[in-house]
C-alpha cells in the first residue's frame, strides 16, 4: 500500500524554501487490532454516550469541559474552540540548531519522514542534509498540523531526512520525585567492574530486525491456526436473513455427500424396480405368444 502524506509544504532555512512532503515513518496497522464483540449475539459492541440519570445524549449537546477539581468544570463552546485553532501553515522553518546527541530521549515522540517532491527540489535537500550530517547538528522548529503546533527535529536518516515530534516541556514529568527514594551511595567496586565487562561483552551495533515481538508473533499464528480451523466461531454483523448461516457453509460439503448418497440410493432402486417390472413384461409378452 503506497504511503500517504501527513503534511505537505516548504523545508525552509534562512532564504532557502525546498518543497518537501511528511510522511510517517511508524506502520499503524502492524499491530493485531480487534474489535469486542458480544457473545451470545455475534455483533460488534458500540459505545454510546450517556449522562448518569438522562441516558443517551446527541454529540451536539456536548461541550468541552476543564477538570477544575472538585467535580468542577470550567465549559468551553465549541465556536471559542474553534476559534483558537491554528491554520495548517505550509512552512516548517528551522530555526535553531542543536547538537545531535542533546536531547533528552524522553523528549522525542513520533518519527516521520521528509521527502522532497521533485528533481528540482532534491539539490538544495541533498545540501541541508549533508550540511547537518557534517556539523553533528540537529534542527529544530514548529509545524501545525490539524490544528495545532508541534515542537519538531530534523536530523539526517540514511539517504534523507527524519523529522520527529518533541513533546514541549511542561509535557515530561519531572524525574527528581520518583527517584527520590533511591539511595545515594557509591556501588561496590567489584560489582561495578563484573557489570561494566558483561556490558562490554554484550555490546553490539543496533539492529532493530534482531528483536522480535514475541508476542505478536505467537498472537497471529494463533489466529491463523484458528482461521483455517472450520470449526472455529465466526460472527457477523450482518443481518442473517441477508446471507446464509455459517454453519450452514461449513457442513454445506457434508450436506452434498449426504444428499448424493440418498439420491443415489433411490436412483438404484427405482433402476431396479423398472428393470424387474420390465423384465416381467416381456416374459408376460412371451407366454401369450406361445398360447397363441
Amino acid at each position: 500500500m503506497a504511503s500517504r502524506a501527513v503534511w505537505k509544504g516548504q523545508l525552509r532555512l534562512s532564504l532557502v524554501s525546498i518543497p518537501v512532503e511528511i510522511h510517517s515513518a511508524v506502520e499503524s496497522g502492524a499491530r493485531t487490532s480487534f474489535r469486542q464483540i458480544h457473545g451470545p449475539s455475534g455483533k460488534p459492541v458500540r459505545y454510546e454516550k450517556t449522562v448518569p440519570g438522562i441516558g443517551p445524549v446527541k454529540s451536539d449537546e456536548i461541550l468541552k469541559g476543564y477538570d477544575l477539581g472538585n467535580d468542577e468544570y470550567l465549559l468551553l463552546e465549541p465556536d471559542e474552540v474553534d476559534a483558537i485553532k491554528l491554520e495548517t501553515r505550509k512552512t516548517l522553518e528551522l530555526v535553531q540548531f542543536v547538537g545531535a546527541c542533546e536531547i533528552p530521549p524522553l523528549y522525542y515522540d513520533r518519527p516521520y519522514y521528509v521527502i522532497p517532491t521533485d528533481d528540482l527540489a532534491e539539490d538544495a535537500y541533498r545540501v541541508v542534509r549533508d550540511a547537518l550530517r557534517r556539523a553533528e547538528r540537529v534542527g529544530l522548529g514548529q509545524l501545525t498540523m490539524r490544528g495545532k503546533e508541534y515542537l519538531c527535529a530534523i536530523r539526517p536518516c540514511g539517504d534523507g531526512l527524519l523529522l520527529e515530534t518533541l513533546h514541549y516541556a511542561d509535557e515530561v514529568r519531572a524525574a527528581a520525585p520518583l527517584f527520590a527514594e533511591i539511595a545515594d551511595d557509591a556501588p561496590d567496586p567489584e560489582l561495578l567492574e563484573v557489570a561494566t565487562q558483561l556490558i562490554d561483552r554484550k555490546t553490539a551495533p543496533f539492529d532493530a530486525a534482531a528483536f522480535e515481538d514475541h508476542y505478536a508473533t505467537a498472537m497471529r499464528d494463533l489466529i491463523e491456526r484458528k482461521r483455517k480451523n472450520r470449526k472455529t466461531p465466526r460472527a457477523t454483523s450482518k443481518d442473517p436473513e441477508a446471507r446464509p448461516q455459517a454453519e450452514n457453509v461449513v457442513d454445506l460439503m457434508a450436506a452434498l455427500k449426504q444428499s448424493l448418497k440418498s439420491e443415489g440410493g433411490k436412483g438404484r432402486g427405482t433402476q431396479k424396480s423398472s428393470s424387474s417390472k420390465s423384465s416381467g413384461a416381456r416374459k408376460s409378452a412371451s407366454s401369450r405368444k406361445k398360447s397363441a
